[in-house]
């Protein structure tokens, strides 16, 4: 799809027709002044090829999280620890500023699991029971060396900000399954400030009508009802009038599509107004479904909000959802990995367990591509005496569901866990991957922006055979 008049699908609802059957007022036909005959920028389409997902969940864990000390066990560290990297292997990239450092054993205890027989360190125990629904992805590389150049690669594909996010993409290539939900929904699970806030799901050069919408809190969506004493009747009202100044205003300037963007959310907002409410409402949810994401434990209970949420967005056709954890790179470990890593591991372990086992017995993890991983990894050298230092060269992440086979192990890094040296995938191939199981082509995905093709992987990337199909 192309902004260029080159739909993936057939066009969907028209403006027009929506407000005149969906009785929002008469006030908000002043959208239609944006452009009346245009098809709605959220309507759903038909993807380029047959898709497995419908729906994808990511799960970020910002700071960079150990693969070293949760999915790929190095005993050559153990063997090594104290020492130096020996000159055999490639040597760190010069910005980890801790590259002559001695290396820095793990601690943890390794166990295989599932009949896929993969290694799971004691830190994911909840996790590790799902091993034969994991595609665990050993081989990963990104450039991005600090945080804000990290977290923005893996959410736009490019270190420096601008460009639309993936799940922007996925929006403009898809649109939405629910009209009276956003599309694209952020969550995070503290107060804390994601490194480099809404440009990580911003639409770049895209209008902002793609961008993401934060979800969060008690309540989680707030304002959502109206001020007592303000009837349906004076509501419309308010509608109409603040339609017909912003109509005239967005007329005035066609190419402001931020105003374009507040438009349609205050259309999508009194619409929210009947669907929100029982979309977030957890209280509908049953004692044993609480449990389950660890809503009865006061240090998993954060975090198991945001995963029950994702599960009830994507259950009513949200396209895409990505929840943060450990915003202000709580995983960026220096120091006191054990410490650092053992505290976040007991919030995120039995949420995202409760996730999968979720979405397995209500149906939905076939149709959704629950995606776990951070910026970068950690390296095998120390910091600090008790930490590690970024390490981009080569991580882990994982996928499950969305038609992705599971009890998989793709791709390795060497004996030391610094270098990925086995079916590497970039950035762009797991973006590239990600877009193919949702049944886009990152090459055929196209934004003209000043007159010059822009896609989703900056033209590289190629989706994993395997993961993809």
């Amino acid at each position: 799809m192309s902004n260029d008049g080159e739909p993936i699908g057939p066009s969907p609802i028209g403006r027009r027709h929506w407000l005149r059957t969906a009785g929002c007022g008469f006030g908000l036909t002043a959208l239609a002044a944006l452009d009346a005959e245009a098809d709605d920028p959220l309507g759903a389409r038909l993807p380029h090829h047959p898709a497995r997902a419908r729906s994808v969940i990511f799960l970020f864990m910002e700071g960079g999280p150990s693969h070293l000390d949760l999915f790929d066990p190095k005993p050559l560290l153990r063997d090594l620890a104290g020492q130096r990297i020996p000159a055999s292997f490639a040597p760190p990239i010069t910005a980890m500023g801790e590259s002559q450092s001695p290396l820095l054993a793990d601690k943890r205890v390794w166990r295989r699991h599932g009949r896929c027989g993969a290694w799971v360190s004691d830190w994911m125990p909840h996790v590790a029971a799902h091993v034969d629904e994991l595609a665990i992805i050993r081989s990963c590389v990104a450039d991005g060396i600090n945080h804000s150049g990290g977290v923005c690669q893996m959410n736009t594909g490019a270190v420096l900000g601008g460009r639309p996010s993936l799940g922007a993409w996925c929006v403009y290539g898809l649109g939405t399954e629910n009209a009276d939900l956003p599309a694209f929904v952020v969550m995070q699970d503290s107060d804390g400030q994601v490194v480099n806030g809404p440009r990580n799901w911003g639409a770049g050069f895209m209008p902002a009508v793609y961008q993401g919408t934060r979800v969060g809190g008690t309540p989680p969506i707030p304002n959502l009802s109206a001020p007592r004493g303000l009837f349906a009747e004076r509501q419309e009202g308010k509608l109409d009038l603040l339609g017909r100044i912003n109509g005239r205003a967005a007329a005035a300037f066609p190419d402001h599509s931020e105003l374009a963007a507040r438009l349609r959310t205050y259309e999508l907002a009194h619409r929210m107004q009947a669907a929100a409410p029982a979309a977030v409402d957890l209280a509908a949810e049953t004692a044993a479904t609480h449990r389950l994401y660890g809503l009865d434990d006061d240090v998993t209970a954060p975090f198991g909000r945001t995963c029950l949420l994702a599960r009830r967005l994507v259950e009513r056709g949200v396209r895409f959802v990505q929840l943060y954890h450990g915003a202000g790179s709580k995983w960026d470990a220096h120091s006191g990995i054990e410490k650092n890593h053992g505290e976040l591991c007991r919030k995120v372990d039995r949420p995202i367990a409760g996730l999968l086992a979720d979405l397995r017995q209500r149906g939905l993890l076939d149709s959704t591509l629950v995606v776990w991983g951070g910026e970068f990894g950690r390296t095998p050298m120390s910091e600090k005496g008790n930490g590690r230092d970024h390490n981009p060269s080569g991580f882990t992440m994982w996928m499950a569901g969305g038609g992705v086979p599971g009890g998989v192990t793709i791709g390795a890094t060497d004996e030391l866990g610094l270098h990925a040296v086995e079916d590497r995938m970039h950035v762009h191939d797991i973006h590239a991957t990600i877009l193919r199981i949702l049944g886009l082509d990152h090459r055929r995905l196209v934004w003209m922006a000043q007159g010059r093709p822009e896609r989703p992987t900056l033209n590289e990337g190629v989706p994993h055979p395997l993961l993809a199909g």
